[in-house]
C-alpha cells in the first residue's frame, strides 16, 4: 500500500490493501464521494486526500494535512494513518458484504482516531452488519454511543471467558432471527 500500483476499479478492497489507492479512487468515482471525504476530515481534521495517475501511470495516494507546506505521498504516511486509510477503504466499499467482522480494529491506531473509527463503523453499519471484537475500552465505548449497537461484554475468571452478568444456565443476551 505504500507503494504506486497500477490501477483498475476496485469495489472491494484486497486482503493485502495494496490495492488501497485504487479502492479509495474507486469510493470516489461509483461509491459514497461525500462519506469518503467526511471520514477523511473525521479522522485526520482538515487533510484532504488525492489519488495520482491512472492509465499506464501507477495510482498513489498523497494526503495534504493543514500545517505541512507539502503534500505527503503513501511512502510517507505513518502506519496508523495508512491503517486508518485502509479501514475508511474497507467500510465503504461500493460492495458491502452481508457480513464484517473486525478484530481488534484499534491496532496500531493512535487512541484519538478510535471515536472516528467508531463513527466510521456506526455508518458502515447500515449497509452490512458489522461485529467487532476489541479490548479498546474507548471505541467500545464510542460504539455503545449509537443506539444500535448491541455490546457483550465478556469477563475471564479462573481462566475461563464468560458473558458478563450471564450463569451458566442463563438465555443468551442476543436474540437469533426467525428465518
Amino acid at each position: 500500500m505504500r507503494q504506486p500500483q497500477l490501477g483498475t476499479r476496485t469495489p472491494v478492497l484486497a486482503d493485502d490493501g495494496a490495492d488501497l489507492a485504487a479502492a479509495l479512487e474507486t469510493i470516489r468515482e461509483i461509491g459514497d464521494r461525500a462519506a469518503l471525504d467526511a471520514a477523511i476530515d473525521d479522522a485526520f481534521p482538515g487533510s484532504r486526500i488525492a489519488i495520482t495517475g491512472g492509465g499506464s501511470v501507477p495510482f498513489e495516494i498523497e494526503m495534504q494535512q493543514p500545517g505541512l507546506l507539502r503534500t505527503l505521498k503513501s511512502a510517507e504516511l505513518s502506519d496508523g494513518t495508512l491503517r486508518s486509510l485502509l479501514w475508511i477503504a474497507a467500510l465503504l466499499t461500493p460492495r458491502a458484504p452481508p457480513l464484517i467482522v473486525l478484530n481488534e480494529p484499534e491496532t496500531s491506531l493512535h487512541p484519538d482516531l478510535l471515536p472516528a473509527l467508531a463513527r466510521l463503523i456506526i455508518r458502515a453499519s447500515r449497509d452490512t452488519q458489522i461485529w467487532v471484537v476489541s479490548d479498546a475500552s474507548r471505541l467500545a465505548a464510542a460504539l455503545a454511543e449509537a443506539q444500535t449497537c448491541q455490546s457483550i461484554v465478556l469477563e475471564k475468571e479462573l481462566g475461563e471467558t464468560r458473558i458478563a452478568g450471564q450463569q451458566l444456565l442463563d438465555q443468551p443476551v442476543w436474540h437469533w432471527p426467525a428465518r
